[in-house]
């Protein structure tokens, strides 16, 4: 599985409660820049709509040998995924505050999927908990290095 690109700043700013995989419709341009590494998920969400989900603010860098027929690098995109699972998803992002985030893109086989989660926006304060818990947790790690070694 390689890994095309990831939304760095979602688990940051989101706390993540559940990821599901999901097909991606793209042409044939998009399909080409996104394995060179020419997209960005940075302020991208996914939004239902009239029983199907959306990929909006995910921009992929037109092709350079696409011509005029490169398609609206921040167009919406259609996310592919089974009735039951838009089902589901519509239950849980109907709780105030949730929202789908896609996390990262990347290839399965030959197809290109995005990964989803549903979030939960993090407060100023809890993102400095966060940042004190991870600077805790490297503290004690050097410390057993560093005892192991004597």
């Amino acid at each position: 599985m390689k890994v095309l690109v990831t939304n760095r700043k979602a688990r940051r700013d989101y706390t993540i409660l559940k990821t599901y995989e999901a097909g991606i419709s793209l042409q044939g341009s998009e399909v080409k820049s996104l394995r060179r590494g020419q997209g960005s998920l940075a302020g991208s969400y996914a939004a239902i709509e009239n029983g199907e989900v959306w990929l909006r603010g995910m921009n992929i860098t037109p092709y350079e040998y696409g011509g005029i027929y490169n398609p609206d690098p921040k167009r919406r995109r259609k996310l592919l995924l089974h009735r039951r699972e838009i089902k589901r998803l519509i239950g849980v992002t109907a709780v105030k505050g949730h929202t789908l985030i896609p996390l990262r893109l990347y290839l399965k086989g030959p197809l290109i999927k995005v990964e989803l989660g549903v979030g939960k926006g993090k407060r100023m304060y809890d993102k400095r908990q966060t940042i004190k818990k991870r600077d805790a947790e490297r503290d004690a790690a050097q410390a057993m290095k560093s005892a192991r070694r004597r």
